[in-house]
């Protein structure tokens, strides 16, 4: 033991001095703030706290600030001052504390299979339960997402241990059969989970899928140069391609979503797949002051290079296909081929349709005022545009990702901002080879903006989708083409 404080983040939250238990607060999001602060291990900036824990309505700040005055009395408990909070930000000093998952974190597969067994069994017994067991909080997304996220990390680990072991203790039947009750009992939790039949070598290669979607995926962060943190998240293996953010976007919610998981398991599947939410929504800094398309540019231009790409095929969705071609066009050396589904090249009010404008102008104010409602209806209308196909199951979805991913603040003034966007000028000088896509009943987008990316951009080539979904959907012909041609074209150009 390194300190006299322990703090347990595998099971129920449990701080302990000396090995006896100290009260918590009552107070969950207080409990989950200690757990954030203590796995997290650096400065985290008052702003994202309050983000992360409080509605705006509330008094974010005071509620911060009463719920560090709840901390400080079981963290300094020993005569260290451990929590540190200015006026900006707010750090959780580990010196002289056990944490339980800090030896568990950076452990690999590899790491297991040279470890003694005693080593080992002593490692089993640090799960004592799922990662913050009990402490959920579905009206905090934000930590939620980051839960669930080291939850399934945790259980992919722990099986990863329990295989390990049951392989080793072949002729010890006794010890094998407690270790293999173990994993079956993860196996509740865990989809397909590979249960080794205890006569047989544990295939420790295979991966274990902890979601709906069959490969993990992990989540990181960079900063941008105006100091924008961007969640990014990588997932499959093999030549890398980068999903340009779209509007709406949360790496945790999708992930395990009816709308977005056929595209994020087909595009990992023979890939690696990169995808990240741009500011102002998802994972990624909601407290933006720059929501501009230049600023969408410097999003994706800090995911490339925090994930150390120097070859990928680049791929545009809705808007994010203006984005994507900028992008090209500053980095032509780095993209090997530029896929673009469901794109615009002149924005709603840059299209000088009056019409099209007074419409826009007029969603833009619904936003506002309507979009953060518990009552979904309003979203609803944004739901029933982007997949008029979609069953009951998926409207539900989509109508709660409206109101996870981006506040009524941060929606209005990325709808403004993807009115101003024009790379019409940018298209002739694109020379990286050019894939366009687009729904021929698409409700969103009008079908002849995806074909102005075609006409534009030199030996682009065009496909016609049958669907009038601006996001396709699993089972729909549609989608089936698109794949077809997605990987066909990056076969042709990786």
């Amino acid at each position: 033991m390194i300190g006299d404080l322990a703090i347990a983040v595998l099971g129920e939250l449990n701080v302990s001095q000396n090995g006896e238990a100290l009260p918590l607060p009552q107070s969950k999001k207080t409990r989950a703030l200690l757990a954030y602060l203590a796995v997290i291990g650096r400065p985290q900036r008052r702003d994202h706290l309050c983000k992360m824990f409080w509605h705006v309505p509330d008094d974010p700040r005071a509620s911060l600030r009463w719920s560090l005055h709840k901390l400080r009395p079981i963290v300094n408990t020993d005569g260290h001052e451990r929590l540190h909070a200015d006026h900006d930000s707010v750090s959780l000093s580990l010196e002289r504390v056990d944490l339980d998952i800090r030896g568990t974190a950076s452990l690999r597969r590899i790491d297991l299979s040279v470890m003694d067994t005693e080593t080992l069994e002593s490692l089993v017994a640090i799960f004592r339960g799922e990662f913050l067991e009990g402490l959920s909080l579905p009206h905090c997304p934000s930590f939620e997402a980051w839960r669930q996220y080291h939850r399934d990390k945790a259980l992919r680990l722990h099986a990863a241990v329990l295989r390990t072991l049951i392989g080793r203790l072949r002729d010890n039947p006794e010890r094998v059969h407690v270790h293999s009750m173990a994993l079956k009992r993860l196996a509740t939790e865990i989809v397909d989970v590979d249960l080794p039949d205890q006569r047989s070598e544990p295939r420790d290669a295979r991966p274990i899928a902890l979601s709906c979607s069959r490969r993990p995926q992990e989540i990181r962060f960079c900063k941008t140069a105006d100091q924008t943190t961007i969640a990014y998240a990588v997932c499959g293996h093999g030549s890398p391609i980068v999903r340009a953010a779209h509007w709406m976007s949360h790496l945790q919610y999708e992930w395990e979503s009816p709308v977005w998981m056929h595209w994020i398991d087909a595009l990992s599947e023979e890939t690696m797949l990169i995808r990240y939410d741009e500011r102002g929504t998802g994972l990624s800094d909601w407290v933006a002051e720059d929501i501009s398309f230049t600023a969408m540019i410097a999003d994706l231009e800090a995911v490339v290079d925090a994930a150390g790409l120097e070859r990928f095929t680049l791929l545009g969705v809705s808007q994010s296909c203006a984005v994507s071609v900028a992008y090209a066009l500053r980095h032509p050396e780095r993209v090997t081929g530029l896929i673009l589904y469901g794109g615009f090249v002149k924005g709603w009010r840059q299209r000088g349709d009056s019409h099209e404008i007074a419409t826009h102008e007029a969603m833009t104010a619904l936003i506002r005022e309507g979009w953060g409602q518990n009552n979904p209806v309003f979203r609803h209308l944004f739901t029933t545009m982007f997949i008029p196909r979609a069953n009951q199951v998926q409207m539900d979805w989509f109508d709660e990702l409206q109101r996870i991913s981006v506040s009524p603040c941060n929606a209005g003034r990325l709808h403004e901002a993807f009115g101003e966007i024009d790379v019409s000028n940018l298209l002739s000088q694109i020379k990286v080879p050019t894939l366009v896509l687009h729904a021929r009943n698409d409700a969103v987008v009008p079908f002849g903006s995806g074909r102005e990316f075609a006409t534009g951009i030199p030996s682009a080539r065009f496909v016609d989708l049958d669907s009038a979904n601006h996001i396709l959907l699993p089972h729909e012909l549609a989608f089936e083409q698109f794949v077809r041609e997605l990987r066909q074209f990056v076969c042709e150009t990786a």
